[in-house]
């Protein structure tokens, strides 16, 4: 690959949309960001559309552009049990929480809980649970931006990946610290719009190549897939073991359950006015999300038929540059001014999505530091540090260490490493939010059970399974401290995390206050009280 083929034009157009969120970070930040409401939730005067714009831009990450339609590429049938288990999530999230959330919290999970329990030990908790989260799903974006500039610049090498990703981690703290909510909140609207028309633009591309027949594409892609028929059946990622079938209901479980429990996502229910606006927001989000995922699936496929998944393999083994690769394909290929246009274009959508989605994270994990942790335990101070300063401070801390653990983790899937973060989020946060909203008996040291019941076994399960030691594409490929079969935690961590909510609550000696849960209960279906 040549400077002047494909670098120069992707390069030119990174730096124009680094340039706009930078003017958009720059426009917000002049608005008063002092005080928490602006900072957290953008003054809650987003419409509904906005809104949906910025969930569907939140949640169609790095993993979706990149990772799955990788994954569907070179295994077919088994890799879309991603867009599946990403969309059927949001109905859990409809049906369940969106409203609900809206009307009793005001800035975090956190805010819900405390409604009717004790509000020290579960801030904490919750604080904890939420950071934690937010740092797996931070890491598989960076793995992402590093991926992406090392194939942009033509170069795989160590050095330009670490760059890649210190720079990423500088922008979306730059995005944080100065732009808050109102910043954030944009620019995914806009990243939003650019990822919606490049997916559509790929897929038409792809099925007119195909004659706009799905059959034609499905039969290309087993041909030149080099597993025949069997790449459109189940069993070549998840296998035919008991342990391939185990991993495969884990990581649904966890992809299904995950989203309602993700603190970025549960953040932009408070930047709308009212419950019914969370409701039509989570609409709109899901017809937007829904497209997408159906889109990714065309683009793996195509990848398979048209590139073949040797060829995508090849280039990157987790396949998280298969996009790219087939929109420079479709283009005209290497060396055209189509594939030039085409690789270039996409690859800076794909930066972009990278460069959003990181910043609603930090600034959701800044918010469980600032609103949750520091807000407890600094409450008896008299004089305090303010915390819209604290979520600043803590946002540079969250970029340090989400640089680290991008560099450690640069050789996995990104979908698979956001697999992990929706199976800790389903472990920890989903039980208590659920018994919070709706088990009348529920306490104080039930939610902090259920909380550390169910992150500690998902956090050491992972440590004691194959994606950490024992086996090639491990963390540590030369260790081998695996003694848990599964890759992802989910389909033990997620009914532990209930399991101990029920047993720290059926067994202490703390009654729950009935008064509490009532208020709780007409707050969350009425919106009396709301802020």
């Amino acid at each position: 690959m040549s400077w002047h083929d494909d670098r120069l034009p992707a390069l030119v157009l990174f730096s124009v949309f680094v340039a706009v969120t930078i003017a958009i970070t720059t426009w917000a930040g002049r608005r008063r960001q002092g005080s928490p409401e602006e900072f957290y939730a953008g003054g809650r005067l987003f419409s509904p559309l906005e809104n949906g714009l910025a969930i569907a831009g939140d949640y169609m990450s790095a993993a979706s552009f990149l990772g799955i339609s990788g994954l569907i590429a070179l295994y077919g049938y088994d890799g879309m049990v991603y867009p599946v288990g990403f969309l059927v999530a949001w109905l859990v999230v409809l049906f369940f929480v969106a409203e609900l959330v809206r009307n009793c919290g005001r800035f975090t999970l956190a805010d819900v809980l405390v409604s009717r329990l004790r509000e020290r030990p579960v801030r904490v908790a919750s604080g904890t649970a939420s950071v934690t989260v937010s740092l797996l799903y931070l890491v598989a974006q960076m793995v992402g931006a590093g991926t992406l500039v090392a194939l942009l610049l033509g170069d795989t090498g160590s050095q330009v990946r670490t760059w890649t990703v210190v720079g990423v981690g500088a922008l979306m703290v730059v995005y944080v610290a100065f732009g808050g909510m109102r910043g954030t909140t944009w620019i995914q609207i806009v990243k939003a719009v650019l990822l919606m028309g490049g997916a559509v633009t790929l897929t038409a591309l792809v099925l007119l190549r195909f004659g706009g027949d799905p059959a034609s594409l499905l039969s290309g892609a087993a041909e030149r897939s080099g597993h025949g028929d069997a790449f459109l059946a189940p069993g070549l990622l998840f296998g035919d073991s008991w342990t391939s079938r185990a991993d495969f209901v884990s990581l649904a479980f966890a992809l299904v359950l995950g989203t309602a429990g993700l603190p970025h996502i549960l953040a932009r229910f408070y930047t709308v006015p009212t419950a019914r606006a969370a409701r039509r927001s989570v609409l709109w989000a899901v017809g937007l999300i829904g497209s997408f995922y159906l889109m990714t699936i065309v683009l793996g496929f195509g990848a398979a038929a048209l590139l073949g998944s040797d060829a995508v393999r090849a280039d990157n083994a987790a396949g998280n540059t298969a996009v790219p690769l087939l929109a420079r394909f479709l283009g005209g290929g290497a060396g055209t001014t189509g594939g030039t246009v085409l690789f270039a274009v996409v690859a800076a959508i794909a930066f972009a999505t990278i460069l959003a989605v990181v910043a609603g994270i930090t600034l959701a994990s800044s918010a469980a530091i600032a609103h949750d942790l520091y807000g407890s335990l600094a409450r008896r101070r008299r004089r305090r540090t303010s915390e819209v300063t604290v979520a600043r401070l803590a946002a540079i801390g969250i970029g340090a260490l989400a640089i680290a653990l991008g560099l450690l983790a640069r050789n996995l899937n990104v979908a698979f490493l956001v697999g992990l973060a929706f199976a800790v989020a389903a472990s920890a946060n989903l039980p208590v939010l659920l018994y919070t909203l709706f088990w009348r008996r529920f306490t104080t040291r039930g939610a902090l059970w259920a909380v550390y019941g169910g992150l500690i076994p998902a956090i050491a399960l992972v440590v004691v399974s194959p994606v950490v030691s024992g086996s090639p594409d491990a963390l540590f490929p030369a260790r081998d401290f695996a003694w848990f079969p599964l890759q992802n935690p989910g389909l033990v961590s997620i009914p532990l995390g209930f399991l101990a909510g029920w047993l720290g609550t059926l067994g202490g000696r703390e009654r729950p206050d009935p008064f509490q849960h009532a208020e709780t209960e007409v707050r969350a279906l009425t919106g009396a009280g709301a802020v």
